[in-house]
């Protein structure tokens, strides 16, 4: 049985890999947490807690852990702002109650405890920065030993990013933007990295045939939610951009890797300093990843479906 780690920054797709975690099958969810970046921290781990007290299919013992990392660039305020959408959707607040409890320790903390108490090593899945992980591998480095992959949506080596502001230069991915120097410390490690980029999902983009097709579906409580939790997005990231599932394909692929149809392996590094900071870039000297290229269209939006229509 596969044991994962989940660290992610608390907007829609992070929330919905989240809950798809929560209904996937022959798996064991160690931890969760949240990071303060492409969404506030508070709503984002609120959400957590109140999924988990309602879709924990496995009934996995978990408590939501909060990071205290903070950001080189934070995300624009306009994005983030989804959490707090997302907290108030009504089939999560219902009940009126959040019995799911917060981790007694900061997100590095408590992934190092975890990583250190599992008996065999773990599936990391991080879809917005890698500060906690940098942070937990400066106090402890013997947990990297303890990684079996770590699968990151982060990223674009194809020279396009998502960073639309005056200290960039356009060829950076937010979570990398975010903190540039965690992503150089954790590629300073030896784990196994499989990085899910913006252009690694040009297959699943956000449409409003698959909002109408979850429409069709929502007498399944988790793709009303799903459904309720898109229909936020009504601007993209960067004007006249298409969305795609850059967060919900690298939990996929965590799950289920036969979704990724093609990949490469890469030797990279990233700028951290200067408008090009979170670029990354091929180095012969630096660092091997590999990237996902192409994904499976139909057996992802299957997987998608098929978790989302988990019940007890």
């Amino acid at each position: 049985m596969k044991e994962i780690y989940f660290n992610h920054d608390g907007n829609i797709d992070d929330l919905v890999s989240y809950l798809l975690l929560l209904q996937a099958p022959d798996i064991k969810l160690l931890g969760v947490s949240a990071i303060d970046a492409d969404g506030y921290l508070e709503p984002s781990v609120e959400v957590c807690r109140k999924m988990t007290d309602q879709f924990n299919l496995r009934g996995d013992k978990l408590a939501i852990a909060k990071s205290n990392s903070r950001a080189v660039n934070q995300f624009p305020e306009a994005w983030r702002t989804a959490s707090y959408s997302f907290n108030s959707l009504p089939l999560l607040n219902e009940s009126g109650k959040i019995t799911t409890g917060e981790a007694a320790e900061p997100a590095h903390l408590d992934m190092i405890d975890k990583l250190r108490k599992a008996a065999k090593p773990v599936t990391l899945v991080m879809t917005g920065p890698l500060t906690d992980l940098a942070r937990a591998l400066e106090v402890d480095p013997k947990i990297e030993t303890k990684i079996d992959r770590l699968f990151w949506m982060g990223g674009s080596l194809d020279g396009h990013g998502n960073v639309v502001q005056v200290n960039a230069d356009g060829t950076q991915e937010w979570n990398a933007f975010w903190d540039p120097f965690a992503v150089d410390r954790v590629f300073q490690s030896e784990i196994p990295m499989q990085v899910i980029g913006l252009e690694s999902s040009e297959e699943l983009p956000l449409t409003n045939d698959l909002k109408m097709h979850w429409a069709s579906l929502r007498k399944y409580p988790v793709v009303d939610l799903v459904g309720q939790a898109y229909s936020l997005l009504v601007n993209p990231p960067i004007q006249s951009a298409q969305l795609y599932f850059w967060d919900v394909l690298t939990t996929i692929n965590a799950l289920y890797p036969e979704v990724v149809l093609a990949s490469e392996k890469r030797t990279v590094k990233v700028r951290t300093v200067g408008n090009a900071a979170g670029r990354l870039e091929d180095d012969e000297n630096g660092r091997e990843i590999t990237l996902v290229t192409k994904a499976d269209k139909d057996f992802f939006f299957k997987k998608f479906d098929e978790l989302m229509m988990q019940t007890k």
